[in-house]
């Protein structure tokens, strides 16, 4: 047994102690019993909702060198309520390779990330996760890529969106060059996920909808994701020069805030000239017409 090991293996059985203290019967919907010495579930009662071997899950808390799958884990972090930070934990200390998300895919933000893409404004921002859904952006990014065509989608996939709209109605001015930039970053994601439900979908699904996807897939091509200079259009502003960055969000591996800024003057004032477009188009709403929608609702 290395080192590292050796010293893992007693702070996992410390670290699976004080989880089960504080999970009650009554949490998990069993009788609290008798003679009960702590608040918490047994062991037996923790490899019992678990589905594993009273013998194996207190070799597990004892630190033994035993081997763990991730089914087992997971099931094991059920039991014991482990939120995902303490479900990556409990991965890290079995010495098992960790997966940030059953299906290998973040599907929603939170509202402190959005309130701090709403502050960039008017920067353009967007978080992705590596399959580039859009999990939030602010109005400065709805400025920009609300198109008419998009209107209805929910939130969209930026790959789906860019592969399946008319050429024309595409924001990129240099679509030839940039989409296939896109599809070989999705692919050094993907390489992660193999064999992943949600991944293999998604792609088979775009790729029968997009024979030129289909076409970037098969080549093979992979880049990491990083610092861009994209030239956008938009019907209302005409051209405009953006430089992007990536930034990484603390509990949500893989995922990226985009923050996209103007690369010269002349982006800058169009950015404004955006804003003036959608509220002409779409009005901000009345006090009165949000009480009536609340009422209503």
């Amino acid at each position: 047994m290395g080192i590292r090991t050796q010293r893992r293996r007693p702070e996992l059985a410390a670290f699976l102690r004080t989880r089960r203290a504080r999970v009650t019967p009554a949490d998990v919907g069993m009788p609290p019993g008798l003679r009960r010495r702590t608040p918490g579930l047994r062991r037996e009662e923790v490899a019992q909702l678990s589905g594993v071997g009273v013998t194996w899950y207190t070799w597990l808390e004892q630190g033994r060198p035993i081997n763990a799958s991730p089914q087992v884990l997971d099931a094991v972090a059920r039991t014991l309520r482990l939120d995902p930070p303490e479900r990556e934990h409990l991965y890290r200390l079995a010495e098992v390779p960790f997966q940030p998300d059953p299906e290998g895919l973040t599907r929603r933000s939170s509202p402190e990330v959005q309130g701090i893409i709403d502050a960039l404004d008017p920067l353009l921002a967007v978080v992705y996760n590596p399959r580039y859904d859009v999990l939030a952006a602010n109005a400065a990014y709805q400025d920009l890529f609300l198109v008419p065509q998009t209107l209805g989608t929910g939130l969209p996939n930026v790959l789906w969106t860019l592969f399946t709209l008319p050429e024309g109605a595409c924001p990129l001015v240099h679509r030839e060059a940039e989409l296939p930039l896109m599809v070989a970053t999705l692919r050094s994601s993907y390489g992660r996920h193999v064999g992943e439900p949600a991944w293999e979908e998604f792609i088979g699904g775009l790729s029968a909808a997009s024979p030129w996807f289909a076409e970037l897939w098969a080549s093979g091509a992979v880049v990491p994701p990083g610092p861009r200079v994209k030239t956008f259009r938009h019907a209302a502003v005409g051209e405009m020069r953006m430089t992007s960055q990536s930034l990484s969000i603390d509990g949500m591996p893989e995922c990226r805030i985009v923050v996209y800024a103007p690369d010269d003057e002349a982006a800058r004032g169009k950015i404004a000239l955006l804003r003036a477009h959608r509220e002409r188009l779409w009005p901000p709403k009345r006090e009165d017409e949000e009480a009536e929608e609340l009422i209503g609702s």
